[in-house]
């Protein structure tokens, strides 16, 4: 076998290791060079598939009632529309605005009876009710417990911790705990991770294995903490202030970064070093148990002498000096004397507006199609505001003050995250249609002129199918068996099939962070043959054609049910001429073959 792995080395390995730059210099720069190269515009891919999504949808036609502004998010999405004249799509039909606010809220389709009760009211403030029954419902609680896992990579490398992690992020999203007081749990755990500690698994999956078999009786030399630290560093960056120090965190800005961050070419790696700092006395410790390492298994405590900015890396440039003394990147703080100085990065990093403004980008990103600022961890402060832009840069911040609006009104509510979800959900802004009377134009997407649609997640689109063929799967999560995937602590348990479905349609490994997918021909061939699909939709134990064909005779009905438990629609006039001709044919198979066709439309692909 070694022989083996000896030859693969050779012919995969080597070549790669021989086109590398000599020189570190020229190492970094070929590193950076993709950063150099413009990227896909979110606004555009948005723009652009909104566009093909609704010219291929029927029947979903919006209301022409005025528009009416519901809080500050409107007055500025409206506001900034009317003076520079952009108009923008009317409000969505009901049927439009209800399946989005489920999917939106809680990752699944409306049940019939649920969406037609919807459908029947009469209040002129229905739509905030439903918002409201949507945020307290299990399916908000499941829906967001799975998003977060995968923000926070909660996989393997939790180990037997993983279920405790899932169970602590149910709890504080049902009890809508503030969010500043969770991101200080997992900035400051410590302990015993997997039994007793669900933050500290967030710093302990990071870990960065130095060897196999400790030379040091204590085995404190499994893990090099310094690289640990770094890693860590790093991901809480991205994920709590949109701010990607991966550049600064192997040399300084300048000379590297000025065609890519204004803010961070200003940066030195000293500036990383000393955020790093942090984390300087805290060690994360492999636990060694009967002469064999418990690799997901750790004790993180603070008994650490500081961080080393000479030590050893085996992932980065070498380490090149300089001072380790915490002090925040953003503010300068430094912790206050006799402090624990982890205690004191939460403190700072939940106080500072960037906090704030990086979780609302990165829910509203979730809930309108793209992020105020682009990438979400990449946030340049300096090209943040108009007035700081350098001549030659494009302003980063689509609509600044209105981030810093929500970002405030945050902070306000006591870092409420439902609170959060429920302002933008109950904006007009979110309630436009995604039809766009007239020309579109590319340059209205920066407005947020229409609603953008989005391609259903893996675990949502599988959790859709569920529901609208009634044929609940059986997935593990920890001891339990549930029905859905988004109720689930690790999707790599889901088998086979469901694993490898979600995979195709965008599903993280959890060990990186996760991206967007974009609709590709192999999702459609998947959707198209996949047991997913078609072994649910067969008129057989009790599935939705099963019993819709059992308990509705008339074939009208039959067809308005299925439109309305798959699409969340009633059909319209063309469509319902060819299904009425195939269930006229052959009653089982056209129910079966409709409903097939109807998970395979754009319609239930994306929530427009």
């Amino acid at each position: 076998m070694k022989a083996v792995m000896r030859y693969v080395y050779a012919l995969i390995a080597l070549p790669l290791l021989a086109q590398q730059p000599e020189h570190p210099e020229d190492r970094i720069d070929a590193a950076h060079r993709g950063l150099y190269q413009a990227g896909k515009d979110p606004k555009k891919t948005a723009s652009s598939v909104t566009e093909q999504v609704s010219a291929a949808r029927a029947g979903t036609a919006a209301t022409s009632a005025p528009v009416v502004r519901r809080n500050f998010i409107d007055d500025y999405i409206f506001g900034r529309m009317e003076k520079d004249r952009v108009p923008h799509a009317p409000l969505a039909s009901d049927e439009e605005f209800a399946r989005r606010a489920w999917l939106d809220a809680t990752g699944r389709i409306p049940a019939y009876s649920e969406l037609t009760a919807f459908l029947n009211g009469r209040s002129p403030d229905k739509r905030e009710k439903l918002v409201d029954h949507l945020l307290a419902s299990d399916g908000f609680v499941d829906k967001w417990t799975y998003y977060f896992e995968d923000l926070f990579r909660a996989g393997q490398r939790m180990g037997p911790g993983l279920n405790l992690f899932h169970y602590w992020l149910r709890e504080w999203l049902k009890l809508d705990r503030p969010y500043n007081e969770v991101v200080t749990d997992l900035l400051t755990g410590g302990g015993k991770t997997s039994f007793s500690v669900p933050g500290g698994l967030y710093f302990a999956r990071d870990f960065v294995k130095a060897k196999d078999d400790p030379e040091a009786p204590d085995a404190l030399d499994l893990v090099n903490i310094p690289d640990t630290v770094d890693e860590f560093t790093i991901t809480y960056s991205k994920v709590f202030l949109g701010l990607n120090l991966g550049c600064i965190s192997c040399h300084d800005g300048r000379n590297h970064l000025e065609k890519v961050n204004v803010f961070m070419a200003a940066k030195k790696r000293e500036d990383f070093f000393r955020q790093a700092g942090f984390y300087g006395k805290t060690r994360q410790i492999m636990n060694w148990e009967n002469g064999a390492q418990a690799n997901t298994e750790y004790t993180v405590d603070d008994l650490a002498p500081g961080y080393d900015t000479k030590s050893e890396s085996i992932l980065r440039m070498p380490r090149s000096g300089g001072s380790g003394a915490p002090r925040f990147i953003l503010g300068g703080e430094t912790p206050r004397p006799g402090r624990n100085e982890r205690d004191e990065l939460a403190r700072l990093l939940t106080s500072h507006i960037q906090f704030s403004r990086a979780t609302t980008n990165r829910v509203w990103a979730e809930l309108m199609g793209f992020g105020i600022v682009e990438p979400l961890e990449d946030f340049d402060l300096g090209r943040y505001y108009a007035k700081d832009v350098p001549a030659g840069w494009p302003r980063q911040a689509t609509n600044p003050e209105l981030l810093d609006a929500m970002a405030v009104d945050f902070q306000t509510s006591g870092y409420s995250f439902k609170k959060l979800v429920r302002r933008i959900m109950t904006s007009s802004a979110y309630g436009l249609s995604s039809n766009f009377p007239g020309e579109w134009r590319e340059e209205y997407a920066a407005y947020h002129a229409r609603k953008f649609v989005r391609m259903l997640s893996g675990a949502e689109l599988h959790d859709a199918i569920t529901m609208a063929t009634s044929r609940p799967a059986k997935l593990s999560s920890g001891a339990e068996k549930v029905a859905m995937a988004q109720q689930m602590s690790e999707p790599k348990k889901a088998g086979r099939d469901v694993q490898g479905f979600m995979r195709t349609f965008g599903q993280s490994n959890r060990d990186e962070m996760p991206r967007k997918t974009m609709p590709s021909s192999l999702q459609a061939m998947l959707l198209m043959q996949s047991k997913v699909v078609t072994d649910r939709v067969l008129a057989i134990g009790g599935s939705r054609v099963d019993t819709l064909l059992k308990e509705v005779a008339d074939d009208q009905a039959l067809l308005d049910r299925l439109y309305m438990e798959t699409l969340s629609r009633w059909p319209t006039a063309p469509e319902k001429e060819v299904a009425l001709r195939a269930l006229a044919k052959d009653r089982r198979r056209g129910a079966e073959n409709l409903q097939w066709a109807l998970i395979n439309s754009p319609d239930f692909i994306f929530n427009y």
